[in-house]
């Protein structure tokens, strides 16, 4: 059964910027991960590891759909360690002098066998520092 983690945050920032920040491979690494294969269309692929030199974790994911200033979508995967592919969604509506982001990242119960670090816990945790603090801090200085 696909239970998805929804998290969602009220930045004060343009919709245009956010998705910038969401979107440009550049902005990207100053609050989200290092992504240098990251290319917004439709079907690419790209892979990335978490932040620092451990570099235990490979992910990759591919575009599954792209509404400009709305909607990215695309795959969450660990090739290494699992053949499960989850989806995540960003999403972004602008509110009261801001904008609403929503993430919703579903299937992950296909991780479910890979330990702690993959937990419903652990992802809810990092999608809420993510976009809570990293994205929230930077798209608001």
């Amino acid at each position: 059964m696909n239970t998805p983690i929804t998290v969602e945050y009220k930045i004060n920032a343009p919709v245009e910027k956010i998705w910038k920040a969401l979107t440009d491979k550049n902005e990207m690494k100053s609050w989200y991960f290092d992504i240098p294969d990251f290319i917004l269309e439709e079907g690419k692929e790209f892979n990335f590891y978490e932040p620092g030199d451990a570099k235990k974790y490979h992910h990759q994911g591919r575009i599954l759909e792209i509404i400009p200033d709305r909607k990215l979508k695309h795959t969450w995967s660990y090739p290494e360690f699992s053949d499960a592919v989850t989806a995540v969604t960003w999403e972004l509506q602008e509110e009261n002098n801001g904008t609403l982001v929503t993430l919703t990242h579903d299937d992950i119960e296909g991780f479910d066998s890979l330990g702690e670090n993959f937990s419903r816990k652990s992802f809810t945790d990092g999608w809420n520092g993510i976009i809570g603090q990293s994205m929230k801090e930077y798209l608001e200085k």
